[in-house]
């Protein structure tokens, strides 16, 4: 995909059913949702459109959701803030956009070294991360939903490689969450470009280097056209959450049915999603790979032994950050411990026999 035809990939949108013309009276529910990501861009925003697609036809037209691109009603960073004072209905990113309400919202995008997709699915929908998601937005009058994962994400594009700690210092990054923190901790100077401005930061030189997603999309957006290195994999996103948010108080009004069908339409698109970024990333990478463009690197060991002493750090001192985050921290902790064990002897030892090791 080119990148100047993302913004215009919805067309690959799965169709859904006509709203049936009986549904749509004056008594119809209309919200808007913003969202953080570019209108149509690959994976975020194409499934973010599925989304309130989606649920305008569960509902058959009795709920509708006009959806809008990051800037269109708000700033990308500012989608939670919408949802919260009631500027819209719903929103569409990924919680760590919005850690400055609350530190405690990492844990439900995704930590450094931490779950993959599947287990981070897992730990929301039946180890009771759910339930502390809730709480710790309630405050606010948002309530979350889990909208699904790119999976494993990439771990940047570089203009120069990282041989050595040393690398990392004054080097302008744009990475997101706590493996913003990590990377700064190391000497880097962590920059949070909005999605829709990285590839622009890139070519004038403003960064150094930039993390966004993994092949697909950082093709899309035309970054292995700006620098030459590809680190894998990002040692800070193993399956990194999105999230539809809806106002709490319009989420309550809503006959029950309603509410039913905008929780099934997030489990949908969440499966959705997952499937989305996997074809979509193999695909580019293989064409990625094929043209010869990029140069593929793994962190160095040096390099990943000290990112993940100080991504501990990071993480005990964000777990001492409030009663809250405690006991998220506790419930995140042991479930990640247990998934550790299983994947060591499941995934990583299938892993090891799929690919002749």
């Amino acid at each position: 995909m080119k990148r100047r035809d993302f913004l215009g990939a919805a067309a690959g949108a799965i169709a859904l059913p006509a709203l049936a013309t009986s549904a749509r009276t004056a008594d119809a529910i209309q919200w808007q949702m913003a969202t953080a990501w570019p209108k149509g861009a690959p994976g975020v925003g194409v499934n973010a459109q599925r989304l309130a697609d989606r649920i305008g036809a569960m509902s058959g037209g009795r709920l509708t959701v006009k959806l809008y691109g990051a800037g269109e009603i708000v700033p990308p960073f500012e989608v939670f803030d919408a949802v919260s004072q009631g500027v819209c209905e719903m929103g569409h990113g990924t919680p760590y956009y919005w850690q400055g309400k609350n530190p405690v919202f990492h844990y439900f995008t995704g930590v450094p070294f931490g779950l993959m997709a599947p287990e981070m699915s897992g730990w929301l929908q039946f180890g009771g991360g759910q339930a502390l998601w809730e709480e710790a937005y309630r405050p606010f009058g948002v309530l979350p939903f889990y909208a699904g994962s790119s999976g494993v994400q990439a771990g940047g594009w570089f203009n120069r490689e990282i041989n050595a700690l040393d690398d990392i210092k004054g080097l302008r990054f744009r990475i997101a969450g706590l493996g913003g923190e990590v990377m700064r901790r190391l000497g880097a100077s962590v920059v949070l470009t909005p999605p829709g401005e990285i590839f622009s930061s890139m070519k004038n030189g403003t960064i150094d280097a930039a993390e966004w997603v993994g092949p697909w999309n950082d093709t899309a957006f035309g970054l292995d056209k700006v620098a030459r290195y590809y680190y894998l994999p990002a040692f800070h996103e193993a399956g990194p959450a999105l999230e539809l948010i809806v106002s709490r108080e319009k989420f309550e009004a809503l006959p029950d049915d309603l509410q039913q069908i905008v929780r099934g339409a997030a489990l949908a698109t969440a499966a959705e999603t997952l499937a989305d970024f996997t074809f979509h990333n193999i695909e580019a990478f293989a064409a990625l790979t094929a043209g010869g463009g990029a140069e593929l690197r793994r962190w160095p060991d040096p390099v990943a032994a000290e990112m993940t002493k100080v991504a501990g750090e990071v993480m005990a001192e964000l777990a001492e950050a409030s009663e809250l985050a405690a006991r998220v921290a506790a419930s995140h902790d042991a479930y990640l411990a247990k998934a550790r064990d299983w994947s060591r002897w499941s995934d990583a030892e299938m892993l090891r026999l799929r690919n002749g090791a």
